[in-house]
Order: C-alpha cells, then structure tokens, then sequence
C-alpha cells in the first residue's frame, strides 16, 4: 500500500472553492489502495478566523480511512482581539510586527506561513513512525508548495505539486502578481524545478508555465477538476412542466469578478420574450470569498430584483443535488479571462439540462463544453448576446426530449472524478514506487 502526504490547507469542513478538488483527490486515492494522510488548516481557522465559513455536511463525505491532521497554526495576520493574543505579542507588539514582516520579506510571502511550523512537526512525526513514499501539494495557498518542496529533500522521496490555481500570476486577470527575481518567483523556480510532476487543472495553465520553465514541461499535465456521482446522484428524465414558469439558477461562489452587471442586464432583456415574462433566476451560494466582500456585491445582484433575481444565500454540496433537481437551466457565469475553467461547470453538465454561458468566449471552460448539446453562448460578452443564450437556452428546456438529455449526460460522464482522477493515480503510484 503506497502511502502519501497531502498537504491541503483548504479541506473540509472548509466551504472554499478548492476544497471539492482536495476532497475528491484524497477519496479516489483511499479508495485507490493508498495510505492517505491530509495535513490542513485547524478547525478553529475556519470556524473563527474566516466566520464560520464551513459547511459540516461536506466534512461526512471524508472517506473514513483517510488519516486528517489539523496542525495548530500561528494566525498573527488573522487575529484582531487583543484578548487572543500570545504573550510575546502583547509585550513586544512592535517587535512582534517586525518579525512577522520580515518573515514575510525574506522567507515567504504569504500570510498562511504560520501554518508551516505545526505541518513540519506533523510531517516529520508521521514519517519517522513509518515512511511516506510521496508528497502532493495543492495550491493556493502555495506555502503547501515549498513545504512539499522540503520534505521531499528532506525524506528523499518525490513530491508533486497541483496548481488549482495559478501561483505568480492572477488568473483572473491574467497579471503577474510578483516580481522577476523577487522572493516569491524564487520560489516557484524552485519548486517547479525539482518536482517529479507539476500538474494543472486546464491546458491553458499548463501552456503557459511550460513557456516560462520548458525544463520542466514534460513534466506538466492536466488533471481537469470533475464531479461526484456519490454526491450528486445520477439524475432521471423529467419533460418541463408547461404550466410551470421556467426557473434557471447560478450555483457557486458569487465574486467580484463575476460580470454580474451584463448578466443582469441580459436577463432584463430576455425577460422581455413571452418564453420568459414569468421566469426567475435563483442565486445560490457564498458572496465572495471572505464575509467582507459581501458588502460590494449583493447590490450588484438586487439590480436585478424587479426582474425575477432572487439570492437565495449559501448551500450546503450535499444540499446541490437537490437545488439542481428544482431548476429548468443553468447560468455559468465566470470571469472573463481564459485560464478559468471552474469547478461547476462538470456539475452543470451532470443535471444533463440546458447551460447559459455568461463569459467571455475563450476561457479554458469553453473547452470542456464544447460538445455539450445544451450548451447556449454568444459571440461576445454582452448583455444582447447574454439575452440571446437564455432565450434559446429557454426554448431547449421546455422541448427537451430524451436522446438529447442522454446525450449530455454521456458527454458529463467523461468528467466524474474518477474519469479525471484515475490517469493521475497511475501515474502517482508509479512515482510511489520508483518507477517513474
């Protein structure tokens, strides 16, 4: 039985968006044959720090087996209540702040760094009671990245790195977040370096490191992110209801890169088409990342009020099945730049119903829809071209008929997580046993 360590700060009770990935790469794994340990982020970071932002129904889908380790953790950048702070904090908080910074400066820079301490410990710990054959990051943060990057030297086992996310530029709006030569782009020359695979959730990512470090590009691969049949059930036929309004729905994370003014205005404007004169367009989930961003968005979102938008909060992923069940169509709505793929989108097309996309015309995600019978996009992002989708997406959905639903849910099951994950366990477990 192989056995790995999984360095994932972001896993659950977490809700973020990067927790389905961790989630689902350490099940497939256990249920694979592997020894599996999670080293993430403390309870209490999730459950204080962040606001509660957890969702404990998730946190039941961890497969039993799998050994999850919650090292304390320093939260200097975190914690604002002086009654929380430690004891050198509140002697020397000047000389407490400048450390903190300087570590910042010159040994990494980001805020989850306090994690790192406990993960070595725990690292170190577990192994020494008996050997681990492989190290896996994934990333952000990407402080999970150069503590793979040193216990693989320091086990002299390989390591891989998988970059949800991209690390030195924003792949949102696709600018380089670091300078050249700076600490940061140090780093990732040196993890990037050294890794026995460096892996990628969409093949835009993966062109675009591979330029930057062609010595390491035959070492690059994509691992698309995918969906659960576990979580999500498998769905049954069901004709539209023509009694009943048309409802379509957007399910995920609402942030503040979402082009939220052109999908409400293309809403409006298709509302006007007797198809549509009565249907609404439900919102479910988070707004933002972090409580605070939840001020600048929602009145983003009640433009639309008068025109059938109604936010409906968060959801629990257990909870999705069922959302999805209640609605006629689907609203992708991502931000415009062509490194994003996003998570929902093999959820979308799992419900084997009509999909809206409210984007830019090529962005990674266009590549896993195209094929996609339902799939309803314009030529432009604008709310003219958005109005256009969901009037035809409007029309699919009360004439769908069976060959057509089969068909869309053929072209989701190349995404379930283990049509995703499989090619990638091979490959880890040959790296496992040396023979890669």
């Amino acid at each position: 039985m192989p056995r790995v360590l999984y360095l994932s700060f972001y896993f659950p009770p977490s809700r973020a968006s990067g927790v389905f990935r961790a989630l689902a790469t350490a099940n497939h794994l256990v249920r694979a044959g592997w020894d599996v340990t999670v080293v993430t982020a403390p309870r209490d970071f999730f459950e204080y720090h962040l606001d509660g932002a957890v969702d404990p129904a998730l946190e039941a889908t961890v497969d039993p087996r799998i050994k999850v380790e919650r090292p304390a953790m320093n939260t200097y950048m975190y914690e604002n209540d002086v009654r929380r702070f430690g004891l050198f904090r509140r002697m020397f908080p000047n000389v407490a702040s400048k450390l903190y910074h300087e570590s910042q400066k010159r040994i990494f820079g980001e805020h989850y760094i306090g994690w790192v301490p406990g993960v070595l410990r725990t690292a170190v710990t577990r192994h020494l009671r008996k050997r681990f054959d492989l190290v896996v990051a994934t990333g952000n943060p990407f402080i999970s990245f150069a503590v793979a990057h040193h216990l693989g030297k320091l086990f002299r086992v390989p390591y891989v790195v998988d970059y949800r996310d991209a690390w030195i530029f924003n792949q949102f709006t696709e600018q380089v977040r670091f300078p050249e030569g700076g600490l940061m782009t140090q780093w990732e020359e040196k993890v990037v370096r050294d890794a026995a695979e460096i892996v990628f959730v969409n093949d835009g990512m993966r062109r675009w490191y591979a330029d930057r470090y062609p010595a390491a590009a035959s070492r690059m691969e994509v691992v698309p992110n995918g969906w659960e049949p576990e979580i999500l059930g498998r769905p049954e036929y069901r004709a539209a209801d023509p009694g009943r309004p048309l409802r379509f729905s957007y399910l995920g994370t609402v942030t503040s890169y979402l082009p939220i003014e052109v999908l409400v205005e293309g809403w409006r404007l298709a509302r006007q088409h007797p198809l549509l004169a009565d249907a609404v367009l439900d919102v479910h989930g988070h707004l933002g990342f972090f409580p605070a961003e939840a001020a600048e968005i929602r009145p983003r979102l009640d433009a639309g009020a008068d025109a059938g938008v109604v936010y409906h909060g968060s959801f629990s992923k257990t909870d999705a099945a069922r959302v999805y069940r209640e609605t006629d169509a689907l609203v992708f709505c991502v931000p415009g730049a062509k490194f994003v793929t996003s998570g929902k989108v093999f959820e979308y097309m799992a419900t084997g119903k009509p999909i809206v996309s409210v984007h830019a015309p090529d962005i990674a995600a266009a590549d896993v829809l195209d094929g996609y019978p339902l799939w309803f996009h314009g030529a432009e992002l604008d709310a003219e071209s958005v109005a256009g989708s969901f009037i035809a997406a409007a029309k699919a959905a009360r004439d769908l008929d069976r060959p057509t639903f089969d068909a869309a849910l053929r072209h989701a099951d190349r995404y379930t997580r283990d049509a995703t994950l499989t090619p990638w366990e091979h490959r880890l477990r040959a790296l496992a046993e040396g023979k890669s």
